[in-house]
């Protein structure tokens, strides 16, 4: 029987945080609201962030609202299938 010597590689840093945001994105009070409200947490890399938001930008019917306490309010619209 064979084995795996391939060490199973931890996530980044910027998988953990894409893994929190999707969890706050993807809750049922955020997907009734269509809406998230995103901090970036203390320790979390600026170009992470950045990056981030940048590809969250991206998609359609999106909408990233920046909040005088430092939040990022986002909106999504889910578009009527024809």
């Amino acid at each position: 029987m064979a084995t795996s010597s391939a060490a199973v590689k931890p996530p980044s840093s910027y998988e953990l945080m894409g893994i929190r945001i999707q969890k706050i994105i993807n809750s049922p009070t955020a997907q009734k609201a269509r809406s998230a409200l995103i901090y970036q947490l203390p320790g979390e890399s600026a170009d992470d962030w950045a990056q981030l938001l940048e590809e969250i930008a991206e998609n359609d019917n999106v909408t990233l609202a920046w909040r005088d306490d430092g939040g990022i309010q986002i909106f999504w619209v889910v578009p009527v299938e024809d």
